[in-house]
């Protein structure tokens, strides 16, 4: 019985492997033939995502308002998700669009003012800072960059997504063929089918 629930789970694994794999590839195919839309399909992803993240935290803070005592955090945190989501249908595209970009140029400066602190600590203890330096001032320059030009922003990260997508499609149908070649191999060993 629990042989037969392993060699489902398996098959089943295997499969779902190789699906998103297959998915993975199409969604980055698909990016890079129809960028204009996928501009616009992810700037509708933002406004969507806010709207849902939003309406769970109200939720949630109604749920645990018994228990924890600052729930009316996650209150506000969450009606101010829903009034951004739905501000950024109202302004569709624009505003989750600018979102994206200030969200990366803050992530790009952020972690640049951090590798910049965390390579003068390296200087004070003597060790090898120049790399964590120049990844630093790199870091900083390309968050300025990318509130200066926000349509590069968004085509960088658009091939981002898309390099992402099919690299590891790629590396999802490898593992599915890998999990199938191990079963082949199993089976000639043992001599019977395993799996249906």
């Amino acid at each position: 019985m629990l042989a037969n629930d392993l060699r489902t789970a398996y098959n089943r694994s295997k499969w779902v492997v190789a699906l998103r794999g297959l998915f993975g590839i199409l969604l980055g195919v698909v990016i890079l033939a129809r960028p204009l839309d996928s501009v616009a399909a992810l700037a509708l992803v933002v406004a969507l995502w806010a709207l849902i993240e939003g309406t769970v935290a109200i939720v949630y803070a109604f749920e645990v308002r018994s228990v924890v005592a600052h729930w009316w955090v996650l209150l506000l945190g969450g009606v101010v998700s829903v009034l951004f989501g739905v501000a950024a249908l109202y302004y569709y595209p624009g505003l989750s669009l600018a979102f994206i970009v200030l969200w990366v140029a803050w992530w790009l400066i952020t972690a640049g003012v951090i590798a910049a602190y965390a390579a003068v600590m390296e200087r004070r203890i003597g060790v090898s800072w120049g790399w964590t330096m120049a990844w630093g001032v790199l870091a900083i320059v390309g968050g300025a960059l990318a509130i200066m030009y926000p349509g590069v922003t968004l085509a960088w990260l658009l091939g981002v997504l898309a390099a992402f997508g099919i690299v590891g499609g790629v590396v999802r149908l490898v593992v599915a063929f890998r999990m199938q070649s191990a079963q082949s191999e199993l089976e000639r060993s043992v001599g019977q089918p395993i799996g249906t």
